[in-house]
């Protein structure tokens, strides 16, 4: 009897032993199996991302997110085509001359995405800041001037004007719009003459845009409200000191620098010179104004954009090979040609041959395209 208990005893620890050991295993096993679709469905973090693309890419491609452009005719063209094939411009511009409906708008949109082939989505861009610079005025209901807004008092009418446009453009495919003006001064295309009132019809309307997922761009750094000659026909200097600078022009930009998140607007400069910042080189050229003031003092760590070179400021002083290149140099990390093809060509090859004898970094040019990348990941495909 005693033997026979002992023997189911022996069997019992047996059985118990051979069912945790089991289980030990099956756990092992099912943690194992975890781990490694764990790390199989682990996404990557969006700098990872960021930094994976720029890595795949080639020269030539990085130095095309570097330039936007602007191109002929109301739907894709070969000439466009090769633009965006042979030199990976990274964005484009649209006018009057490319919008004559909102279903060719949308389609010549949608085709320059889809035919563009590239490692990441383009900046598609417009001006649509309201009042006297509105595009595609027979299909899309004007916005009203900054000017207007501003004199109604009613800050919530900066963000509202700024989310309905945006919305409209957000349907025909463009996720960029060259607005709000955030210059101060007592004209049609600033909301008003008052630094801190400027500032925060500037900081709704950015507001607005970000509503609906919009990248904007304030402009034109560091302010051409006190200029008296049109940027188009030719430079001009904006003759206030620093101290007056900071504390009227710069107000609307250092508000928004301070308030909004970096990666969802562009800072876009002007052509003017500033000798108060820089003796010699407009803000667009001036690593001065760029780099030391506009990233150095005040913080901006966001995406810069030239003002069009192809403006009588730049084009009648330097050439188009040499602009691209001055513009980066200076701090830039993308530059604007909004018209002729030879003039983009120029200012692509220009960049292009400096980045390949030296002339500009590699580590300059991966800094501007990571910042581009990770801008375009969080906007252009929403």
């Amino acid at each position: 009897m005693m033997r026979k208990n002992m023997s189911r005893f022996w069997l019992l620890v047996l059985l118990l032993f051979a069912l945790s050991t089991a289980a030990i295993v099956a756990g092992c096993g099912k943690a194992q199996s975890g781990d490694g679709a764990g790390q199989t469905a682990k996404e990557q973090t969006l700098d990872e991302k960021v930094d994976a693309i720029v890595d795949s890419m080639t020269t030539t491609e990085k130095v095309g997110q570097m330039v936007m452009i602007g191109v002929q005719g109301t739907d894709v063209t070969d000439d466009s085509l090769y633009m965006l094939h042979q030199y990976h411009m990274g964005g484009v511009i649209l006018f009057d001359r490319n919008m004559e409906s909102a279903d060719q708008t949308k389609k010549l949109i949608a085709d320059l995405q889809a035919k563009a082939d590239q490692k990441v989505p383009l900046f598609i861009g417009v001006d649509e800041e309201g009042g006297q610079v509105v595009r595609g005025k027979s299909f899309l209901t004007p916005p009203p001037s900054e000017q207007e807004i501003g004199r109604s008092g009613e800050v919530t009418r900066a963000e509202e004007s700024a989310r309905q446009t945006a919305e409209k453009l957000k349907k025909l495919g463009f996720n960029v719009n060259f607005a709000p003006v955030a210059d101060v001064g007592d004209y049609a295309r600033s909301f008003g003459p008052d630094p801190e009132q400027t500032a925060k019809f500037v900081e709704a309307a950015a507001q607005g845009y970000e509503q609906q997922h919009m990248m904007y761009a304030l402009k034109h750094f560091p302010g051409i409200g006190r200029g008296t000659v049109d940027s188009h026909e030719d430079i001009s200097s904006i003759t206030a000191t620093k101290a007056e600078l900071l504390k009227r022009d710069i107000v609307p930009f250092q508000k928004v620098i301070d308030e909004r998140q970096s990666e969802d607007y562009f800072v876009l400069v002007s052509h003017l010179r500033y000798p108060a910042l820089d003796g010699e080189n407009p803000a667009s050229i001036s690593k001065a104004i760029q780099t030391d003031f506009l990233r150095g003092e005040l913080g901006y760590r966001g995406l810069i954009i030239t003002d069009d070179v192809e403006m009588g400021a730049l084009a009648k002083h330097y050439s188009f090979r040499e602009l691209g290149v001055k513009a980066v140099e200076a701090g830039s990390d993308i530059v604007l040609v909004c018209h002729e093809y030879p003039h983009e060509t120029d200012v692509y090859l220009g960049l292009l041959d400096a980045v390949e004898d030296g002339t500009i970094p590699m580590e300059r040019v991966d800094e501007s395209v990571r910042r581009i990348v990770k801008a375009k990941l969080l906007h252009a495909q929403s």
